[in-house]
């Protein structure tokens, strides 16, 4: 039996000694001390702004793991707020919950997090394909005509967005993020996203992976400027793979694409409660996300 096969789903923790912070789509977040949280990444899957009734096997541990394998590689650009992903390291008592925290946790120095997604696109696609259709710009930036979807840039544009509580983040200017979180900020995190996003996209296109976009979050802790969240993981990115790549179409992809297909298929109208999941397409999703690690990091999921 692969290693993957023996993880059980988990679709919601319960630690009842452990004070949650915070419960999102995804994650939810331990508050340890003062400095400190507990991340751990479950197997929940949104789509369309909702959270399904079924989980994907082994999300939660490659969020996790290719997490730490980024914050590693780009460690020497900026710091991370990762304290240890070795249960082992946990206090005593975050020890005690070792069998669910086991390859889909870390604990994490506390930071004052910026209230800004830090989004890099590299390719011309999703929310930026619609705007450029309309404008011909992406959140204040003029792009040339006549680009097709899917196009590749000349240059990576850096396209903030608003943090929202539920539902969409908003596209806005960098003008409009300097308003919110200063100017010599936002050139700061600007610059980051472009330098991480360069080194980034370099390695997962030796590796046969295009990343089209992806999204950061900062914030400060006592190291500076910090690097915090989930890092370039298919939840967080567009991953296409390298050989199929064809501009003018919607790219195959390393992310939700069976499930956001199977939603349109049964025609959901998007109104909650979000249905249940057939395992095949859950499954399917899951090998999706395997295999990006797999190529990303050179190595096979064991945790």
């Amino acid at each position: 039996m692969s290693p993957q096969a023996t993880r059980p789903v988990l679709l919601q923790t319960d630690f009842p000694e452990l004070k949650l912070h915070a419960s999102g789509k995804v994650r939810d977040v331990y508050l340890l001390s003062s400095d400190q949280l507990l991340f751990v990444a479950t197997d929940r899957l949104s789509a369309f702004d909702y959270v399904l009734a079924t989980g994907i096997p082994m999300k939660g541990c490659v969020l996790t793991q290719l997490s730490l394998f980024w914050f590693d590689l780009l460690k020497d650009i900026v710091p991370n707020h990762l304290v240890t992903a070795d249960v082992k390291q946990y206090p005593a008592e975050v020890r005690k919950y070792e069998d669910e925290l086991r390859g889909r946790s870390m604990i994490v120095a506390r930071a004052e997090m910026f209230p800004v997604e830090c989004v890099v696109r590299g390719y011309l696609s999703g929310s930026a394909w619609k705007e450029y259709q309309a404008t011909g710009e992406v959140c204040g930036i003029a792009l040339p005509a006549g680009l097709k979807e899917s196009d590749r840039l000349a240059e990576p544009i850096f396209t903030p967005a608003t943090k929202a509580a539920s539902g969409h983040d908003e596209n806005i200017s960098f003008e409009r993020m300097c308003h919110m979180v200063g100017q010599e900020a936002s050139t700061q995190l600007r610059d980051l996203t472009l330098r991480i996003y360069q080194k980034a996209s370099d390695h997962a296109r030796e590796h046969g992976i295009i990343i089209a976009d992806t999204k950061f979050e900062f914030g400060r802790t006592a190291n500076g400027i910090t690097l915090a969240d989930e890092v370039l993981t298919p939840d967080s990115s567009r991953f296409w793979p390298a050989d199929k790549y064809e501009p003018g179409r919607v790219q195959d992809s390393y992310d939700k694409q069976y499930v956001r297909d199977y939603l349109e298929q049964i025609r959901w109208d998007k109104q909650p409660p979000a249905p249940a999941l057939p395992p095949d397409v859950a499954q399917r999703t899951s090998d999706k996300y395997l295999e990006a690690y797999s190529l990303l990091t050179g190595k096979s999921l064991a945790v």
